[in-house]
This record gives C-alpha cells, sequence and structure tokens, in this order.
C-alpha cells in the first residue's frame, strides 16, 4: 500500500497541534492530524492568560470559542492567610489583551479540534505514531496505529508534534531529559459548586497559599462546575489517607478559605493524581520536524503557562514551517529555539521564585509600587516576550532584588516604629 501524502503532519489535537495545522493550513498547504485519544478528553490546564488569545486569532478560533460562553477572566487573586494581591489584566505593562477565559479543557480542546476540522484539516482520533522515519531531504514516512491495530504509512514534507505529555518525538528518538525543577504533585476534582456566591468574587480564578511550597488552585467555569487542586512536594500528601474522595475531601477541609464552601460539594468525578510532570529535550527542532508545546519543556501549573506556550510556540512554528515549505531559509535556533526559551525561562524564574517564597514576599507586601506591579502583571498575563519589560528582561534577578528592597524597607520601618515605640 502506498504511503499517504501530505505536506505537513501533525501529531497531537491539542491546543498546539490545531493552531500550528490552523496556520499551515490557511497558507495552502495539505495537513493532518493524528491524535492517540478520543475527543472530548480530561486534561488540566484550564485557566489560559491573555497572551494566548493572539494566537487564538491568528488560527481563527476565537469565534468559536467565544460561542461557549466560557468563564471570562479578567485577573488572579491570590491570597495567603487572609492577605489578598489582585492581578487585572487591562492594568498590565505590555500592550496586549486584557482579558480571557477560564476552560474546563476536554470541551476547549475538542472545540479547536472541531473548528480545525471545519477549515479542512482532517483529524483522525485514536490513531498513535509507532515509528518515524526521517529521509536525507527532510521528509519523513510516520507508521501510525489504528484503534484496532491496523497500521499504515504517512508520508509529509515536514512533522510538527504537538504531541503534549505523549512526547511522541522526544521519546522516540532519545530527546527527553530531566527538568531543573523539583518534582511536584497534584491532587484535583471538579466540585459542583452550589455555594459559589458566599465568595467575594466567585468567578475568578483564586491561588491560595496553603503552606511554604504548597499551594490551591480555585478555578470556576461558567457551568457552575468549579476546579480544585493541590499542589506540593509529594511527601506533603502522605499525612492524608484513605480513598482518593477522602484525601481530597480532607484536603479541603484543611483550607479555612474553601472549606465551607466546597464542604459536601458533590464531585464530578473522583479526585485524579498528577505528578512529575516537569521534563524537556535538547532541541525543540530537526531535520524535518519541529516540537510545540508541552513536547518542548512543560513547567508547572502555578502560572498557567502550559496553553500559552502551547499556542505561542505553534504559532511561531507554524508560520516558520511555512516558509519552509515555500523554499526560505530558516534560522530555528534564532527564529524559534531562542525566542520559546526566552517564554520558557521567563515563567521558569517566576515558577521557582514562588516556590521559593521570593513572590510570597512581592505579591503580600504592603504599599507596592504601581509600575512594578504593572510589569509582573504583563508576566502573569503571558506576555514574556516584551524585552521592553525589566521584569521580563532580567527575570533571574529582578524579583530577587526586588525582594530584599521590600525586606529592608520593612525592616527599616520595624526598627523606626520601635525607636517611637
Amino acid at each position: 500500500m502506498q504511503p499517504e501524502k501530505v505536506d505537513v503532519l501533525v501529531i497531537g489535537a491539542g491546543p498546539a497541534g490545531t493552531v500550528a495545522a490552523s496556520i499551515v493550513n490557511q497558507a495552502g498547504y495539505k495537513v493532518k492530524i493524528v491524535e492517540k485519544q478520543e475527543f472530548p478528553r480530561f486534561v488540566i490546564g484550564e485557566s489560559l492568560l491573555p497572551r494566548c488569545m493572539e494566537a487564538l486569532e491568528e488560527a481563527k478560533f476565537l469565534d468559536a470559542v467565544k460561542a461557549r460562553g466560557y468563564q471570562q477572566k479578567n485577573g488572579a487573586k491570590f491570597e495567603k492567610q487572609g492577605k489578598i494581591c489582585n492581578y487585572f489584566f487591562n492594568d498590565q505593562f505590555t500592550d496586549g489583551w486584557g482579558w480571557t477565559w477560564q476552560v474546563p479543557r476536554a470541551d476547549f480542546d475538542h472545540t479547536l479540534a472541531k473548528t480545525v476540522e471545519s477549515q479542512g484539516v482532517p483529524v483522525e482520533y485514536q490513531t498513535g505514531v509507532t515509528a518515524i522515519q526521517f529521509h536525507p531531504d527532510g521528509t519523513s514516512t510516520t507508521t501510525v496505529e489504528d484503534k484496532d491495530g491496523n497500521t499504515r504509512e504517512i508520508f509529509a514534507r515536514f512533522i510538527i508534534d504537538g504531541s503534549g505529555y505523549g512526547r511522541v518525538i522526544p521519546k522516540l528518538f532519545g530527546m527527553e531529559r530531566p527538568s531543573n525543577l523539583p518534582p511536584r504533585k497534584a491532587v484535583f476534582t471538579h466540585l459542583v459548586d452550589t455555594k459559589r456566591s458566599m465568595d467575594d468574587e466567585p468567578d475568578r480564578i483564586t491561588i491560595i497559599v496553603h503552606d511554604k511550597a504548597v499551594w490551591i488552585w480555585v478555578i470556576p467555569f461558567s457551568t457552575g462546575i468549579t476546579s480544585v487542586g493541590y499542589v506540593a512536594d509529594p511527601g506533603f500528601f502522605e499525612q492524608f489517607t484513605g480513598t482518593q474522595e477522602e484525601i481530597m475531601r480532607a484536603l479541603i477541609a484543611s483550607q479555612p478559605y474553601i472549606a465551607e464552601r466546597m464542604k459536601d460539594a458533590e464531585l464530578v468525578f473522583e479526585p485524579r493524581v498528577l505528578q512529575s510532570w516537569s521534563s524537556t529535550t535538547d532541541k525543540f527542532y530537526g531535520d524535518g520536524f519541529v516540537l510545540t508545546g508541552n513536547v518542548t519543556e512543560f513547567l508547572d501549573p502555578v502560572f498557567s503557562s502550559g496553553v500559552t506556550l502551547a499556542t505561542v510556540s505553534s504559532q511561531i512554528a507554524g508560520k516558520l514551517v511555512v516558509k519552509k515549505l515555500k523554499g526560505e531559509a530558516v534560522d530555528w535556533n534564532k527564529e524559534y529555539m531562542d525566542i520559546m526559551m526566552q517564554g520558557v525561562n521567563t515563567f521558569r524564574s517566576y515558577v521557582m521564585a514562588w516556590y521559593e517564597g521570593t513572590l510570597d514576599t512581592i505579591f503580600f507586601a504592603d504599599d507596592q509600587d504601581a509600575e512594578i506591579k504593572r510589569k509582573i502583571c504583563s508576566v502573569l498575563a503571558g506576555y514574556v516576550w516584551d524585552m521592553e519589560n525589566d521584569y521580563v528582561k532580567n527575570h533571574d534577578t529582578a524579583l530577587k532584588k526586588l525582594a530584599k528592597t521590600i525586606h529592608l524597607r520593612d525592616s527599616i520601618a520595624y526598627i523606626n516604629n520601635g525607636f517611637k515605640d
């Protein structure tokens, strides 16, 4: 049997794969998506960032997503021991989108996949990649297997791997490397949030500092369902025993901020566990392929960076693939990997600062500098490529310097108050 021929084979029908497929398809090339799972399927990463709206817009997905009526997200709220820190995206430093959505990912991802199909890109579900042979000219022959065990081949001029946690090409070619972030664990579920109105801002995402390096996400959806997850070092969860539901309810009861709101709330599904998710690869590209989304590097769910890095990487990669197919030279290091590493490393600095407690000092400080807060807000909105923002440009040092300044200021104030007393 002769292999099926396409210009671009996309692996994965999540946000990364569908954004890339749409952009290449709009340029007039023949694209095909293969997806190992059946959709809709559950995945975490339910709170988007404004920067991903630009990618969704370029992929012509916005109208379809708007029609789903998802919960609009205008910012984020951080809570620690009764203290509140608010960030509103319309007050950010960078010129960009001032809002986005909180989405049940099963429905959101399915919406994107159906939309790209309506644009003329076929999506084959329950079809996994078992082997890839790259030819000297950069073309490839990919062997895929359907749910019934039938195999066939697809010949492509280029491959975009947006397979997410599946990490198809990195696994096939031994490219996986451990992240420098320590392993963490999440226990999470969806609940019927009948007491949502008791909160002061019931529809906004809340990130709760539960203990040092232990935090909780509370993500309300427009359906009346709320996603709740606890994230910590795996050892933190050893104090809780019983069934998954008993562990989840004990976790909820341990946090006053949400204990009353979620007490006896109906669980939509049995709590799930995700752990040791951080991983990376040596390179994000090679002869005949490019990696996008979580295939490049997934950091941590705390700042909702996953879908943003997925869609932006695919937005950039899709346009570079078009350029390549047109016969134009592409500097993959300069035009893709360096750019993506800028974004990844910026988010990484903020993730590390979160777990180290540096951001606790900044977020919950008194008398915060409004301009600095606007710059940090831009990062939280996903604008991690704005080099005019010194909290992006100097991401590895700026936060630590700011936290030290706050500590010094507060120490001087404490001493001065002591003398006054």
